[in-house]
């Protein structure tokens, strides 16, 4: 499997014709051979004329195809194999394991996808409300609700997951199974990684005649291709993962079009983990390394990394931060994603270390390496009047790095929650009695998070129909959704009423007869039987 360098514009491998650029090898800072060619205005043109042209002949596609599509597309990305894990070690400086863990991650996503659309009961959400021509005062209509294909989606690639927030990620695949033609800006730093799993979903769109316009990958290293796409007509709705400055400037571009369009932005938070003294007298060493590994897990790359934590003063504190900075110390120097990265984390931890009222409790291990995107994991303490006070110690720092909030009574616990803005997960460390005792904190956080997670950490995201993975303002940019997990797929559908239509012109999900054997909501009532005709 060769890189081109190319584009791929509705089907077709093109070199971009605005220059070029090349990936830089984290792990040593030096640029990989292949030069990738940048896209042009007019191939994004083309790229979103033939997404048009595809969304009317999808939206009809039968759930089967769609799900048999889907199961192609993992299939294939399968069949990548080495070269896939070679690409993406090079471009992201993660290991074999995390590669091959990624890739099972994507494919096992496809394929619940596939199963979901394939019963399609729940995404279709057909609602049958038969006629009543002789109601007083009124007659009621025929109306039939369901549940069809936004249009074209331009999903664009994040930085720390190549594979399952990119191509074939959780975006690309909720728009697939929606009947959505996809149109994917590619992450300049994994610009490999995404031609490879590109030529799969290529290779699986001509094993089921799928129109062209189907997919297309746009790939460059800047952000005027980017914009072009939010602002194009055709394009009908946006998905991102990344930071809160890029899903914003998104959110507003989509905005100021003529015809506004939803961005569902997935922007990082700082995920707060609330840990209570009695769980931590009761298992201070097993609390101390769980948080350690999961702030350490991939170099701390992840939207959910505990990067706050907050504590009530007791005698436990102490034991508790002997063992963090015990475990910490253990933890070797890791790479980051890229230079922009590195030097953002660089400068966010160094503002930290020269903070009056912040203190460095224990960092990982000195970075030894000149060479490459190398940093130290570091945890920081704070008080909670300092952190209340200054608004700056509040952002998210990606990557390794964490702040302990010492609280001094239960009431300051409270303050410093209400005071953080909306994230995407929450954490409790408690024991059994403090489940009881703290309950309110699972009210306050349940306002302020999509996921509530009890002794446990936020690290692993679970791919699956009860998934949330979004949560309120800045976390995401609409907090009634989830970015991963089947329920990812209602952000690219919107709800069409048939009033009065005949038999043969009703989708086929409508019609009376249910040749889906969809359960739907027929006069109030759920079945699955075929309605029987007046």
């Amino acid at each position: 499997m060769v890189l081109s360098g190319k584009q791929c514009i509705a089907g077709d491998w093109v070199k971009g014709d605005e220059g070029h650029f090349y990936a830089i090898e984290p792990t040593t800072a030096k640029k990989l051979p292949t030069a990738y060619s940048c896209a042009s205005v007019t191939q994004v043109e083309q790229a979103l004329c033939a997404a048009a042209s595809a969304a009317p002949i999808l939206r009809k596609l039968p759930l089967a195809n769609i799900a048999n599509f889907l199961e192609t597309c993992a299939d294939e990305i399968e069949q990548l194999g080495e070269p896939l894990f070679l690409c993406y070690c090079q471009e992201t400086g993660y290991g074999l394991g995390r590669a091959k863990a990624e890739t099972q991650r994507t494919t096992q996503q496809l394929r619940l996808f596939a199963q979901y659309v394939r019963e399609g009961s729940e995404h279709l959400d057909v609602r049958i409300d038969t006629a009543e021509p002789d109601r007083k005062p009124s007659p009621r209509p025929d109306i039939r609700f369901v549940n069809q294909a936004i249009g074209p989606v331009v999903v664009f690639g994040a930085s720390n997951f190549p594979l399952a927030y990119s191509v074939a990620g959780g975006d690309s695949v909720a728009a697939l199974a929606a009947g959505c033609p996809l149109i994917v800006k590619g992450h300049p730093s994994h610009p490999g990684t995404c031609e490879l799993v590109a030529q799969a979903l290529c290779r699986a769109i001509c094993a089921h005649g799928l129109p062209a316009g189907t997919f297309s990958l746009i790939v460059d290293e800047g952000f005027e291709r980017g914009r072009q796409l939010v602002l194009a007509p055709q394009v009908k709705a946006v998905g991102f993962t990344g930071s809160l400055a890029g899903g914003r400037a998104l959110f507003d571009l989509a905005n100021s079009r003529e015809e506004p369009i939803p961005v569902f932005a997935e922007m990082g938070s700082i995920n707060p983990v609330v840990m209570l003294p009695q769980r931590l007298t009761e298992c201070t060493q097993e609390v101390a390394k769980d948080y350690v590994d999961s702030l350490t897990l991939g170099t701390g790359q992840f939207c959910v990394n505990p990067g706050l934590v907050l504590v009530l003063k007791s005698e436990a504190l102490q034991t508790f931060y002997r063992q963090v900075i015990q475990s910490l110390a253990e933890v070797e120097a890791g790479v980051m994603l890229n230079q922009r990265i590195c030097q953002a984390y660089l400068a966010g931890t160094s503002a930290l270390r020269q903070h009056s009222e912040v203190h460095s409790l224990g960092g990982g291990q000195p970075v030894v390496r000149e060479d490459g995107y190398y940093v130290r994991a570091e945890v920081f303490t704070a008080s909670a009047k300092t952190f209340l006070a200054d608004v700056s110690i509040r952002e998210e720092i990606f990557g390794p790095c964490s702040l302990i909030v010492e609280c001094e009574s239960k009431q300051v616990l409270e303050r410093v929650l209400s005071n953080i803005p909306g994230q995407l997960t929450g954490t409790l460390q408690v024991s059994e009695q403090e489940m009881v005792d703290y309950v309110s904190l699972i009210d306050l956080l349940s306002q302020k998070v999509g996921r509530i997670i009890i002794n446990g950490f936020p690290t692993g995201v679970e791919v699956g129909p009860s998934t949330v993975h979004g949560g309120p303002y800045p976390a995401t940019t609409d907090a009634r959704f989830t970015s991963v997990g089947t329920a990812a797929i209602f952000r690219f559908l919107r709800p069409v009423a048939h009033q009065n239509f005949p038999q043969s012109l009703l989708p086929t999900a409508l019609k009376n007869e249910n040749p889906l054997g969809l359960r739907r909501c027929v006069n109030g009532v759920y079945t699955c039987e075929p309605l029987v005709s007046a």
